[in-house]
């Protein structure tokens, strides 16, 4: 899902761009606000886990492979914004450091994983554990989250290829959702896991609520 150079055009990257700055600016004044001396070293933790994760490719049919992403989970234990700069950090890394992503479309590639998969994926997972109350609210929430944060960004990646006429929406985004569809269950089970375990061990880590 990382976009390279030369995939999105000149307008659609530099708008992507903007927005991203803002929410990346948004977040680090937000994350001085609520973050305390206990979370944010587990900033630095999430941020190596998910680098590492993410390395890992597992198989999806017809060739494919999908790896995890993060959001909703570095998001659950972080907040929101926290979630944010850790994805942003993470992409960034891989972008100047491994060439995983463009230099250009690096406000896209934050966007469609940083705001996308951590902040919208945030308030989905909020609202349904609210929902449904409970450690089984906390890890339905955070299992529908993780799947609907893949779906979001990958169908952001479409309508961003689509609008910089690389090629047509009526053909990436089915593409692009129906291969997704099936990372997103392994990025939901991998969320789900992790934060079964962490329920047994530390579930202090998910007490906080973020707005």
């Amino acid at each position: 899902m990382h976009i390279p150079d030369g995939f999105l055009d000149t307008k659609t990257w530099v708008v992507l761009d903007i927005i991203s700055a803002g929410f990346l600016g948004g977040s680090i004044v937000k994350v001085k606000n609520y973050l305390d001396e206990r979370k944010v070293p587990l900033m630095g933790v999430m941020a190596a886990f998910i680098f590492a994760a993410q390395m890992l490719n597992f198989p999806v049919g017809g060739g494919t492979s999908g790896h995890f992403m993060g959001g909703v989970l570095a998001s659950i234990l972080l907040g929101p914004w926290g979630g944010c700069l850790v994805m942003s950090s993470v992409l960034i890394v891989q972008c100047f450091l491994f060439q995983d992503g463009g230099l250009t479309v690096l406000g896209a590639n934050i966007f469609n994983m940083g705001v996308l998969g951590s902040i919208v994926g945030y308030y989905i997972y909020l609202a349904l554990s609210k929902i449904i109350k409970g450690r089984k609210g906390i890890l339905t929430g955070a299992f529908i989250a993780a799947w609907c944060s893949i779906m979001l960004a990958s169908g952001a990646c479409a309508l961003e290829l689509a609008l910089s006429g690389k090629v047509s929406l009526i053909v990436v985004l089915p593409a692009m959702l129906i291969v997704h569809a099936f990372i997103g269950a392994g990025e939901a089970v991998i969320t789900v896991s992790a934060l079964s375990f962490l329920l047994k061990i530390r579930a202090d880590l998910l007490e906080q609520e973020v707005m």
